[in-house]
């Protein structure tokens, strides 16, 4: 049995052919140089940041895709950092690379990708 890698709930979603997770740090809003140089200002969040690529795509797996990154916020699981984690996220533009059909009565997508990030 394979291994779930990106899910939402109980709906797992295609087997991506790239993951990449940024760990991304909020700063204060007075955060900058001093008049000294030196920088000044606090962390105030750490947040992920993934973007996801798959590859070619049947048009039954990228419904499946847009089922699960809707617009608005989601729940969002992944494993990173040794552990599976489930985070409120939004997605931003979901890009499609249009095949065709192939010869098999079904239509397929070249590859898709899509940003996620952490609310």
């Amino acid at each position: 049995m394979a291994k779930k890698i990106l899910w939402s709930g109980s709906t797992v979603l295609p087997a991506p052919v790239e993951i990449t997770s940024n760990d991304e740090i909020i700063w204060s809003s007075h955060t900058g140089r001093a008049a000294s140089g030196n920088m000044i200002g606090d962390v105030v969040a750490q947040k992920k940041n993934i973007s996801i690529k798959w590859g070619v795509l049947e048009e039954s797996e990228l419904a499946t895709i847009k089922k699960v990154l809707v617009a608005g916020f989601f729940p969002f699981s992944f494993r990173d950092d040794g552990a599976e984690l489930t985070i409120n996220v939004y997605r931003g533009t979901l890009s499609k690379e249009h095949l065709g059909y192939v010869g098999d009565g079904k239509y397929y997508y070249k590859s898709a990708s899509v940003d996620i990030v952490q609310k």
